[in-house]
Parts: structure tokens; sequence; C-alpha cells
């Protein structure tokens, strides 16, 4: 599998500009001379069109992106793709309509497969994990399940922060994160600062962006992560 997962999709550079050399690379594992399908599900607050809009402009120099919703056949489109973008908003809106409109299971096919790349942000990211269970996301709606893609062996958490403002009470993430791997013992989380991804080529893992990421393992204590690769043994 080739897969691209990132934290974040903007920057103050940019949409996606942070990205644009690790996109590049990504990109060139399979003729990008088709469309680019992009999932816009994750996107609630903004429609669909506006979403395709944003990563058609951001990704011009490399892509031509087209956004499945406009489609009548979906799940063919995923078939014939050899560039799966999922964008990011709310991880079960997105989840549950994959799920409901088939895509969940043409996509994990299809990348599996090798016949296409996939790249996520933000929820995006999640979907490609074996659950959404590590998102920071509220569950707005009943997404029918929370296993997902399962291109990675672990889960990802993606904006991770520790930042606790003055003031606040409420549980950290890295709190938060810890609660997770005490009840799942056996699961990895990579925390994925803003700016950073993970690059995916096959069994090589690649940690992208000069922050590192955050280890979470059972009842481990946090440790950070340095840039490169990645041994997931």
């Amino acid at each position: 599998m080739n897969l691209l997962l990132l934290s974040n999709s903007s920057s103050d550079a940019g949409y996606l500009t942070h990205a644009l050399p690790w996109v590049q690379e990504w990109a060139g594992q399979h003729d990008a001379s088709g469309d680019a399908l992009f999932i816009p599900f994750a996107g609630v607050t903004r429609t669909w069109d506006e979403y395709e809009t944003l990563v058609a402009n951001a990704l011009a120099p490399l892509l031509t992106v087209r956004s499945v919703h406009r489609m009548d056949a979906p799940v063919t489109a995923v078939r014939k793709a050899r560039h799966i973008l999922v964008g990011g908003g709310n991880t079960f809106a997105l989840l549950g309509e994959m799920r409901r409109t088939g895509l969940l299971a043409a996509i994990r096919e299809r990348v599996q497969s090798g016949e296409a790349s996939y790249m996520g942000w933000s929820a995006g990211s999640n979907v490609a994990c074996p659950t959404i269970c590590t998102t920071n996301d509220m569950p707005i709606i009943d997404p029918q399940g929370f296993d997902a893609l399962g291109f990675v062996p672990f889960q990802i958490n993606a904006h991770y922060t520790d930042a606790h403002p003055a003031g606040h009470r409420g549980e950290t993430r890295e709190q938060r994160l810890r609660e997770y791997t005490l009840k799942q013992p056996g699961m990895r989380v990579i925390g994925l600062p803003e700016g950073t991804g993970l690059q995916v080529q096959g069994t090589q893992y690649r940690l992208l962006g000069d922050a590192g990421a955050r280890h979470f393992l059972g009842s481990e204590a946090p440790r950070w992560l340095p840039a490169g690769p990645l041994a997931m043994a």
C-alpha cells in the first residue's frame, strides 16, 4: 500500500501547502493523468461543493480533483481510481457516510490491492486506522460501528497536543489517550502534532515533519518518536 496520512490540512502557508512535497512523492507512485477521487463526507460546516473546490485548488499543481458526491456510481469510481483523497472534518460523519454508501469496503479493497494510493488528513487519517476510537471529534451521528479501513495496525490521534490552558480542569489529550491504551493495552497510538504526517510504502513507515510523534502503548509512559523511519514491530 501507498499511504500518506497527515495530521492537518491548514497552516499559515495555506491549505495543504505545507504538505505539497510529500503529496508530490505520494502521487508519483501511480499515473496522475486521471482524476483524483475526493471523499468530502467529513465536511459538516462547509458544503461538499465548497470542500471540493478548496481541495482542487490546493492540489491543482499536482492532481485533478473530482469529488465522489457528484458521481452517479461512486463505488464504480473507487474501483477505477488511482488516487483517493479523504478530507478532514468530523470523523463520525465521514465514517457513517462511507459505510452507508458502500465506499468503506470499496476503498479498503482498492487500496489494499495496491491499485490505488490513499491520502488522508485529520479525519481522513483517523479512518485509515483499525477504528476511529482515538479521534478528537464528537459523535454527532451514529456511524453504525467504530471499525474503519484498517490500513495501519495502530491508532492515530491527529492534531496531537498536550497543551493545557490555565484554568482548564478537564483531561489533557495525553490523559485521554492513556485512558484508551489502558483499556486497549495491545493497541498502540501514534499522536501526530500539527505539521506532521506518516508515510507508508509497503511495510516501510516514516514520520514526516520536524516534530516527530507521541507514542502510547498500554501502561508504558508516553514517549516522543523522532522524525524519520518508524519501526512498528
